[in-house]
């Protein structure tokens, strides 16, 4: 049975620093960075390779999300973190299971940008 605390379980090995995750993204074959801000965010800086879906757009967001591969594996990430750990919940319930997000998002982050 899925409980609560198996999802706070879960969500919590989800969570990564930035060196944890940025290493895990760069040596995973089926590695895909979704970065869930605004387009206005997403054209003033960006990690390489990031594909962009806005958070904010509601269904929008679910049907893009719909869209994606459940077989890959995501790391998300937002500015702070907070927005994708909310995507992250977003996703669980649409099926997918392995997603990673960045804790202190992009303003943090110290790898590549664009």
């Amino acid at each position: 049975m899925f409980t609560f605390e198996a999802l706070l379980l879960k969500k919590n090995k989800m969570n990564l620093d930035q060196q944890t995750w940025w290493s895990n993204y760069i040596n995973d074959e089926k590695g895909v960075l979704l970065d869930v801000r605004t387009a206005d965010e997403f054209s003033m800086n960006r990690i390489p390779n990031a594909m962009n879906i806005d958070i904010y757009k509601g269904n929008g967001f679910i049907e893009e999300v719909e869209k994606l591969d459940t077989n890959k594996n995501y790391y998300v990430y937002c500015h702070a973190g907070v927005r994708s750990a909310n995507a992250i919940g977003v996703m669980m319930r649409l099926g997918f299971e392995n997603l990673f997000n960045l804790v202190g998002g992009i303003g943090a982050f110290e790898g590549p940008i664009e």
